[in-house]
């Protein structure tokens, strides 16, 4: 698959420092995740040309938008890039159909054609009967779409979806999602989702790029990403436990005293990762089955979906799932000790 997108971003900002390289191919759709702070955004800005290069490129198609040692530099307004932003911006003074038309005006279409196809694509979301409101008439769902039909209107190469479903409540979510979905699926440029949050990103993503600090720890489809994190970040993205360590014999050393058997075969510097539901809460040290086990404290329980979610410290931090009648019957409180288990069966090893 050819890249239509070819990017190195670097940005010095002081003591933080943005270094990554994206590829996206036409009609594909690249999660950018990362916890606060990370360098999402400032990925996004520089792609769009609002924050400027230190070093590196942005090649779109054939064309070279931007490379500072080469003193190329295209203004914002004349990249062939659509962006809907977190809050969408949308002009408060303009209606729907005229916020989705100001793109093609800008272009250079004529009034009357600009708004035709302002109609057409706020058919396309399904807000025709909209089209004479004003944003502060819209609900959040509503005003994505517009924002999203904004951005589209232009025919844009790359699409920049900057938290596109932040703002939305629960419900407006889900149902927003499922519609974005399919207008990604139509799209046949280049898309970059900027998200922290990783049901959108599963959802929505061709591929997944995990950036921390500034740069790329992991990258790969979701059902890579998924099954083999390489950070804290990555593993609470996913909800793992995740470890490192050192493997040898069968075992995988990640604290003094405790060596975590595994059934995969793994040598030298590894990882080790297991679901929370994996993890089994005793009063009393088990007996039985081979199983890893531990002793810990509860440092705190709280709802998790249908089960509780335990937290424990110990020779090592675990996240244990466990049913509310499970909890009653140990009595579980903050400080308790108790003991942990894991079978070797459920674990996940594989080389750092």
């Amino acid at each position: 698959m050819t890249d239509l997108l070819d990017a190195r971003l670097v940005v010095d900002r002081g003591t933080f420092r943005l270094d990554v390289h994206l590829r996206i191919a036409a009609g594909e759709v690249l999660a950018l995740l990362g916890p606060n702070g990370a360098g999402k955004t400032t990925a996004m800005r520089a792609l769009a040309g609002l924050e400027p290069l230190t070093a590196g490129h942005v090649r779109l198609g054939e064309r070279e938008l931007d490379r500072p040692d080469a003193r190329v530099w295209t203004p914002t307004e004349r990249r062939p890039i659509g962006v809907v932003f977190q809050d969408y911006l949308l002009f408060p003074h303009l209606s729907a159909l005229d916020n989705v038309a100001f793109g093609p005006r800008r272009h250079g279409v004529d009034k009357r054609k600009a708004r035709a196809e302002a109609a057409d694509w706020l058919a396309r979301v399904g807000l025709a009967e909209f089209a004479k409101r004003k944003p502060r008439q819209l609900s959040g769902g509503q005003a994505q779409r517009v924002a999203l039909a904004r951005a589209l209107a232009t025919h844009p190469e790359l699409l920049l979806l900057d938290e596109p479903l932040a703002a939305l409540d629960a419900r407006t979510r889900l149902d927003t999602r499922v519609e974005l979905q399919r207008h990604l699926a139509e799209h046949p440029g280049a898309t970059l989702l900027v998200t922290h949050d990783p049901l959108d990103a599963l959802v929505l993503a061709d591929r997944l790029v995990v950036i921390e600090h500034g740069a790329v720890v992991q990258e790969g489809d979701a059902a890579a990403v998924t099954a083999r994190p390489r950070t804290d970040y990555v593993a609470r993205l996913v909800g793992l436990n995740l470890y490192r360590g050192h493997a040898a014999d069968g075992g995988v050393r990640v604290a003094d005293g405790l060596t975590l058997a595994v059934t995969d075969r793994v040598s030298g510097e590894a990882f080790v990762a297991f679901r929370p539901s994996a993890v089994a809460i005793f009063s009393e040290r088990p007996e039985g089955s081979p199983r890893n086990v531990w002793q810990a404290t509860v440092a705190g329980v709280q709802r998790h979906g249908d089960n509780l979610r335990v937290g424990l410290q110990g020779p090592i931090e675990a996240a244990a799932d466990i049913t509310p009648p499970a909890a009653a019957e140990l009595g579980l409180t903050a400080g308790q000790r108790v003991w942990a288990a894991v079978k070797a069966t459920e674990t996940n090893a594989y080389p750092a």
